[in-house]
């Protein structure tokens, strides 16, 4: 504190006892008739070569200046740009990986047995093939010779084989689920269903036909039983399947399955009767009671002896059938039309005969499979291992194959492919879980050989959480799926650690892959199946965090062996060092703009943090090092820094602050105590030397420009090159300033009041050196040339004087002031803001003064030639056109700007443009107000010229802004000119929006308030009015009371023509009266559309021997009542709550709309309206 406080009375001694420039570089009085021109120069001048030198070398240091600052930039923009990259057709980099994850390729013995179970499997082909599979089996043998390499020798060997093995013995999966619509069979209106089902063995084209024909069941079918009876006279009771019985229903489920074995799949069909049940003895029962029946001559009649035998407690009897159950329908499928994946639909009912009659659909599930397989891979392994073989083999070749982006191959395989597959699949009864997991493991193991599109390998795993059932997976099944869960796992980790190699952001399809990949695993995590196998992964985000660290500190190592800070003198290790920590900033833009989205929305991780802080860290450790060994360099050269070494330190510092500057995007937890706080004290020493060296180099520059200023305007300016040069050279010190961006304010104050010094004093300095130049010019000059240069000086002076009007917020002051208050009292803010703002304020009114009296001067000579013109266009004649009228001004005023464009510069020229445009619109109003009540064509015209000047000095967007001029002066002449071209009825209409838009803004008035319900039938069209009581009235008698009566009407009178005024009862000596009276009123859609279309509730105090007089009045717009979608517009209407409008008594005559009404003599409406508002203002005059 101590040394704080001695700094602070340094800093304030210094302040006081200073001088400005303007007083140090005061020449000595001059004798009498001294000459100004012999006045000496403000700064002294120095020779030749000298000038020369010092010049270059302050010209060289500012462009360096330039180039750090805007390296900073530059690269900041690359990385966004790398960001916002386009579509790219270019392939990613290569997807490399560990050896460990890649599986040992097949041999070629295990080639052949699979190649015999897919021939196999070809020979086995059963169901009916969809559109998409190839239906001949040369085809698929072709394309299995492809996939397996196989030479048709051996392919003819295998196939031989396989006709000589033993035909597939194949089974039907029935599932059935459920039915609806069934017919009601009971006395309660309901049935109590359940199926029979079985198999019906093959039959010849002729009897398919008449089965067709008569829709029979299986108690038709006596010929086929007979046949044979001859082989077997006893028919088991496994053949026949019986589902439960579902009480009074007639939409039951059922959800049960069965298996049976299939004799002949080729011609054997599938049959399904319903039964109504009626009694309690169980019909499966009765079916296996009747485990062998012999002598029946017609499987049809099987079904029916069932149902039969219930009623007679299982005997086989073949009596009377009045105590069977009722028939509800049946279904006959040919095994040979069932689809290769079977079918999952609902069916119809069929009758018996023509005579039967039935109704509703059943829901069913069949599907074929082999139940023995006669092949040598078959009988070694299981179907999910052939299976999964098969899929890895055929994966290989489709991959292989694929010419147009292979990385990004969504798996899709040829139709060959697809039908083998699917054939195989289906005759080794895999679920589609089992395929489910079986494809996930082929493309999850495929991929980290040969990559595949990340967004197949997310539709596998929605594929298998969407199908999982933890039962149906055990044993190897479950391992297997857990270790390629495993696999995957570690595959993408692995990935995630080289992801900036891997996943470039310069890469758009790397980076689609990349968040595809993270979206795979972040699902992943969550699936039901991956925490059922893998108990033990329940963290993989904290695998994902420990990768991305590993990979960070990976990547910097390796930027750092790349750069190798650590070589060469101090000053080399230094630049290379600011190649380090701007690698890092690119990164970690990287790391924002792109991949913490990607981590974020997949996996839950914030990328950026981890990877902030990681090389936060790293690169603070090395910077702080290097800096040390700086600060101990300087202090043995007796502080001696060179531009050179400064320029690098400066450069690094840029560095370090961005780097700095993303910790904003951190979440607040983790943004404190970071390594990176408190930087900027490793560099204070060299900070303040190095300012040292910017002001000496900022004096030269500004000596060089005016030495050299040849006050001839630049290219497109209207200031000469000398002020160029000095704002640039303000700009570049300030931007030096603003990009140290100096956290420590206490400790930044003695920069800013030396910057801001050094700028207000050079400042007045250069105006001086400018003026004194122009004066020694002046002989021998004519006054033209010399008017152009005086217009030059003043616009050198108005551009200087912009740029550091911005001061106080660019080094920010307040902070200063601040700072100083918190270390030395309000005595030392009190200080710093007048040595701050006293410069500042002086050099301000210096600049300033000249150019405010050139534009009064201006307009002060303009204002003659303005007012004949105003006059002129006032009192032209209707014959004369509006462009006839206005153009002897918009001449004069054109001539004139272009005088004004050439020599100003666009301040100055907005400012004249801007005095220009008030003068005008001053003298227009006065002109207007002089003129009320004339014809309209005279508003017109000044409308007219209004809009031509508007347009005039808005000059296409190059002059003044709309916004700007349609302010102040213009919006009373606006409205002033509006209304008086209104017509009348579109005044009345005006005044009766206004008084709305004032009702609406009355809160507790004086005058009292009234009490109304209003509410709208649409139908009818009818308005219904309640004026229910009022309070609070004026007193308008002499007892001190009133004799309140309201009036109600639609207004205006012109859009309600037919419409009626009514009025209440009259409530005598009452300020509170109630009337609860109800008044009706026809209104159309048409009227209460409009805005202005209102209710007007005009209070009066009856008087009986004089007229009544006025005691208030309310309006409400009928859009609060009629409506469509308001409460008071719909059925309820009559509910709703009262309203309570609070009167009021406006004078009419001080409303501009009375006025302009009142001066339109002629016209019947407008008169009419003034009348009776001057009536109410009469009586409101009388009390």
């Amino acid at each position: 504190m101590t040394t704080l406080l001695d700094l602070k009375s340094s800093v304030l001694r210094q302040v006081q006892r200073s001088q400005s420039l303007r007083s140090r570089r005061e020449p000595p009085p001059a004798a009498a008739g001294s000459p100004l021109t012999h006045a000496p120069d403000p700064l002294p001048r120095r020779q030749g070569t000298v000038i020369e030198a010092v010049s270059e070398e302050s010209v060289e240091f500012f462009e360096r200046m330039n180039v750090i600052l805007q390296k900073q930039e530059n690269m900041l923009q690359a990385a966004q740009a790398e960001c916002q990259r386009g579509a790219c057709t270019v392939p990613p980099p290569q997807e490399h990986v560990d050896q460990a994850f890649i599986q040992d390729r097949i041999s070629r013995t295990e080639l052949d047995l699979l190649y015999e179970e897919a021939v196999y499997t070809v020979v086995n082909r059963v169901g009916v093939p969809a559109p998409e599979h190839v239906k001949g089996d040369e085809d698929l043998f072709a394309y299995l010779l492809k996939v397996f390499d196989m030479g048709e020798e051996e392919h003819d060997i295998v196939l031989q084989k396989v006709q000589e093995a033993k035909r597939a013995n194949f089974s039907l999966r029935v599932s059935v689920i459920k039915a609806k619509s069934l017919m009601a069979k009971d006395a309660n209106g309901y049935s109590d269903p359940y199926c029979m089902l079985g198999i019906l063995v093959g039959q010849s084209p002729r009897e398919c036909a008449e089965k067709k024909e008569r829709k029979f069941s299986f108690r038709k079918r006596k010929e086929k039983l007979e046949k044979r009876s001859s082989t077997k006279e006893v028919l088991p009771a496994r053949c026949i399947q019986v589902t439960e019985v579902k009480p009074e229903t007639l939409n039951p489920v059922w959800d049960q399955h069965f298996v049976f074995e299939v004799d002949d799949v080729h011609s054997d069909l599938i049959h399904l009767d319903i039964w109504d049940h009626d009694d309690d003895v169980s019909v499966a029962e009765a079916c296996k009671k009747l485990n062998e029946v012999s002598g029946l001559r017609g499987m049809g009649r099987y079904f029916k002896q069932i149902a039969k035998s219930v009623r007679a407690n299982g005997s086989a009897s073949s009596g009377s059938e009045e105590n069977a159950d009722d028939f509800l329908g049946c279904i006959n499928i040919s095994l040979n039309e069932i689809p290769v994946a079977g079918f999952d639909t609902w069916f119809k009912l069929e009758p018996r005969s023509s005579a039967s009659k039935v109704q509703g659909e059943c829901h069913l599930i069949l599907k074929l499979f082999t139940s023995l397989r006669d092949t040598d891979l078959s009988k070694k392994d299981t179907n999910v291992s052939i299976h999964k073989k098969l899929l890895s083999q055929v994966l290989e070749y489709e991959h292989a194959h694929v010419k147009r982006e292979p990385y990004n191959w969504n798996g899709q395989v040829s139709p060959p492919a697809w039908t083998v597959l699917t054939h195989h699949a289906v005759q080794t009864d895999l679920s589609p879980l089992q395929q489910a997991i079986i494809r996930w493991q082929c493309y999850s193991s495929h991929h980290r050989t040969q990559r595949v599109c990340y967004s197949l390998l997310l539709r596998l795993l929605r594929t298998i959480d969407a199908e999982w059932d933890p039962p149906a997976v055990r044993g190897d099944l479950e391992r297997q799926l857990s270790d390629s869960f495993r696999l995957y796992t570690e595959h993408c980790l692995c990935l995630m650690k080289n992801m900036r190699q891997v996943f470039p952001c310069t890469s758009a399809a790397a980076i689609t892959r990349y968040e595809l990949m993270l979206r795979g695993v972040g699902y992943m995590q969550n699936m039901r199946a991956f925490k059922t196998v893998c108990p033990l992964r329940n963290e993989l985000n904290l695998d994902i965090t420990t990768v991305v660290k590993k990979g960070t500190v990976e990547w910097y190592e390796g930027v750092i062996a790349q750069y190798k800070p650590e070589e060469g003198n101090l000053e080399e290790q230094l630049r290379k060092l600011v190649q380090v920590v701007d690698a890092a900033c690119g990164d970690i833009q990287r790391a924002q703009n792109t991949y913490n989205q990607l981590f974020c929305s997949a996996v839950k991780v914030d990328f950026f943090s981890i990877c902030y802080r990681q090389l936060e860290k790293l690169v603070a450790d090395d910077v702080n090092m290097a800096m040390e060994r700086v600060c101990g360099t300087l202090e043995q050269e007796s502080a001696k820094l060179t531009q050179i070494m400064g320029e690098t330190i400066f450069e690094l510092f840029m560095s370090l602050k961005i780097l700095k500057g993303f910790r904003e995007f951190l979440p607040l937890k983790d943004a404190k105590m970071l390594a990176l706080t408190g930087f900027h004290n490793w560099f204070k020493s060299s900070i303040h030397k190095w300012l040292q060296i910017v002001h000496d180099r900022s004096c030269d520059r500004i000596r060089q420009a005016v030495d050299s200023d040849k006050l001839e305007p630049v290219q497109q300016a209207k200031h000469s090159s000398s002020a160029v040069e000095v704002t640039t050279c303000f700009g570049q010190v300030r931007e030096i300033w603003h990009q140290l961006a100096w956290p420590d304010s206490a400790g930044a104050f003695i920069f800013v009041t030396r910057l801001t010094d050094n700028f207000c004093s050079e400042a007045v300095c250069y105006s001086e050196m400018i003026t004194r130049k122009i004066e020694r010019n002046q002989p021998g000059r004519d006054h033209k040339s010399f008017t152009v240069q005086l217009c030059v000086a003043l616009n050198n002076t108005e551009h200087v004087r912009v740029f550091l009007g911005q001061l106080p917020r660019d080094l920010d002051w307040q902070g200063v002031e601040q700072a100083m208050e918190e270390s030395c009292g309000a005595e030392g803010k009190e200080q710093v803001y007048k040595a701050l703002n006293g410069q500042l304020f002086n050099m301000d009114l210096d600049l300033q003064r000249e150019a405010k009296r050139l534009i009064s001067v201006l307009t002060d000579k303009m204002l003659p030639e303005l007012r004949r013109y105003i006059q002129h266009i006032s009192l032209s004649p209707d014959s004369i056109n509006n462009d006839d009228a206005v153009s002897p001004l918009m001449k004069y005023l054109q001539d004139t700007m272009v005088i004004l464009i050439e020599n100003l510069v666009k301040e100055n020229l907005s400012r004249v443009l801007q005095s220009l445009w008030e003068l005008l619109l001053r003298m227009i109003l006065d002109s207007v107000t002089e003129n009320r009540g004339v014809q309209v064509e005279f508003y017109n015209r000044f409308q007219y010229t209004v809009e031509t000047l508007l347009q005039f000095f808005h000059a296409n967007g190059e002059g003044l802004y709309v916004e700007d001029m349609k302010s102040g002066d213009y919006k009373v002449l606006d409205e002033e000119l509006r209304l008086n071209k209104c017509s009348s009825f579109e005044l009345i209409e005006q005044y009766f929006l206004e008084k709305i838009s004032l009702q609406k803004t009355l809160k507790h008035t004086r005058f009292g308030r009234i009490s109304v319900k209003c509410y709208y039938d649409p139908p009818e069209q009818r308005l219904t009015v309640e004026i229910l009581h009022a309070a609070d009235i004026i007193a308008l008698d002499a007892n001190g009371l009133s004799d309140p009566f309201v009036i109600v009407e639609l207004c205006p009178h012109h859009l309600f023509p037919m419409a009626k005024s009514q009025r209440t009862q009259v409530k005598l000596k009452t300020l509170h009266p109630v009337f609860d009276e109800l008044f009706y009123f026809h209104v159309s859609p048409e009227q209460y559309r409009h805005r202005f279309a209102c209710l007007t509730f005009t209070v009066m105090d009856y008087d009986w021997l004089s007229t009544n007089d006025f005691a208030g009045e309310a309006v409400a717009p009928l859009s609060d009542f009629c409506w469509p979608g308001r409460p008071n517009a719909s059925a309820a209407g009559k509910n709703v709550q009262p309203v309570i409008l609070h009167l009021s008594r406006s004078k009419p005559s001080e409303k501009p709309i009375m006025r302009m009404l009142d001066a339109r003599v002629g016209d019947r409406e407008a008169q009419e309206f003034v009348r009776r508002l001057k009536e109410i203002e009469k009586s409101m005059e009388e009390e």
